[in-house]
C-alpha cells in the first residue's frame, strides 16, 4: 500500500507538472505579440476617454475582440472606422489569429485621424485602411471574409448584408452596430427583420452596452 501510494503521488505531480508547462506556454505568447499586447493596450488606456467621433464604446469593442479571437476569424471588414476605435479592436484580435482587417471610411478627416491611431497602437500591418465610399466598394471586393463589422449610415445595413452575405463564409459571423433601439432607426429594424427572414442565420443581440450589437453567425449555405 505504501508503495502504490508513493506511484500514485508521484505520477500525479508528474501529469500536474505537465499540464502546468502547458498552460504556461500557452498564456505566454511570444516575446513580440507580448510586446504588441503590451503597445496596443497602453494606446487603448491612454485613449480610453479620448474616442469621439461616433466610435464604438470600450465594451463594444471587447465584444468584437472576443468574437474575432474565440472563433479565429482571420479575414475581416469593416464598413464605418470613423478614427479607428472599433478598427483597434478587431485588429488586435486578428494579430492574434494571424488575420487581416479590411477597413473603409468615406470620410477623409477621420481616415487620416484613423492612420495616426492605427500606426501608435503598433497595428498598421494588420489593418488594410481604405479611404472610399463603401456603397461603391463593397461590391467590388472579392472576399471570402469570415468577419464582418457593419457601423456605418443605418438605412444601408440591409444592402451590405445582401451585398456581403454570398461572400461570408460558412462558420463566419456578421455584426452591426446601434440595434439595440430600433423603433427610432427604420433602417435597422428593416435590417434586422431581413435576417429574421434567413433560415441560414443564427442571430442574437448582445446588449452589455446600451448601443447593442447585432451577431449574426453563418450556420449554412444559402438555402
Amino acid at each position: 500500500m505504501k508503495f502504490n501510494f508513493k506511484l500514485s503521488l508521484f505520477i500525479f505531480l508528474l501529469i500536474l507538472s505537465s499540464d502546468f508547462q502547458v498552460l504556461s506556454a500557452f498564456a505566454q505568447p511570444s516575446g513580440q505579440a507580448s510586446d504588441l499586447d503590451q503597445k496596443v493596450r497602453g494606446f487603448l488606456e491612454g485613449h480610453r476617454y479620448k474616442w469621439n467621433h461616433e466610435n464604438v464604446s470600450e465594451a463594444d469593442g471587447k465584444v468584437l475582440f472576443d468574437l474575432v479571437l474565440k472563433n479565429n476569424y482571420k479575414r475581416a471588414i469593416e464598413i464605418g472606422t470613423s478614427t479607428g476605435h472599433s478598427a483597434i479592436w478587431i485588429a488586435w484580435a486578428l494579430s492574434r489569429t494571424g488575420g487581416k482587417l479590411i477597413t473603409i471610411e468615406i470620410n477623409e478627416e477621420r481616415y487620416k485621424m484613423a492612420l495616426e491611431n492605427f500606426k501608435a497602437a503598433g497595428l498598421s500591418d494588420y489593418i488594410d485602411a481604405r479611404l472610399a465610399d463603401a456603397h461603391r466598394l463593397v461590391p467590388k471586393l472579392k472576399g471570402p471574409f469570415d468577419f464582418v463589422f457593419v457601423d456605418a449610415d443605418k438605412d444601408w445595413y440591409k444592402n451590405y448584408l445582401k451585398l456581403l452575405l454570398p461572400k461570408l463564409e460558412v462558420g463566419g459571423c456578421f455584426t452591426a452596430h446601434n440595434v439595440r433601439y430600433i423603433g427610432s432607426i427604420d433602417g435597422v429594424r428593416k435590417f434586422l427583420e431581413h435576417l429574421k427572414k434567413l433560415p441560414e442565420m443564427e442571430t442574437t443581440i448582445d446588449r452589455s452596452s446600451w448601443s447593442g450589437i447585432s451577431i449574426s453567425y453563418k450556420r449554412a449555405a444559402k438555402t
